[in-house]
């Protein structure tokens, strides 16, 4: 049944973020995949598309906003899920930006673990 599984491409910059969220969503029945950028999420997303990407907005090299752009540019079905710590700032608010560009859900960090493995089952259902 290993075939069947749903598969999910996690993308943060933060070590500790990605291996926790891996852990929590294998746990819940995914096949998870890690990146630490932009770059490598396509990269990796290219040799195998994911149901689902979870992704940092702020991360060096490409950050979050121009993987959602790319990703949804080459895969136009394919579903985001965007999360920052970041607030807003001076009128900016980068989680409405990214729901804007094609992230269908939103996740301020910290976020509730269960809540992100709710969002990630509802988007691959």
């Amino acid at each position: 049944m290993a075939g069947s599984k749903k598969r999910v491409l996690v993308v943060d910059d933060n070590e500790d973020l990605r291996a926790t969220v891996q852990a929590l969503l294998q746990a819940d029945g995914f096949e998870v995949v890690v990146a630490a950028d932009g770059d490598a999420a396509l990269a990796l997303n290219r040799q195998h598309p994911a149901d689902v990407v979870v992704t940092d907005l702020f991360m060096p090299d490409k950050d979050g906003i121009e993987t959602i752009i790319e990703l949804k540019k080459l895969y136009p079905a394919i579903k985001i899920v965007a999360i920052s710590g970041w607030t807003s700032t001076r009128g900016s608010d980068y989680l409405q930006v990214a729901r804007e560009i094609g992230a269908a859900v939103t996740l301020q960090k910290p976020f509730d673990p269960q809540e992100l493995c709710r969002v990630v089952r509802k988007l691959t259902s």
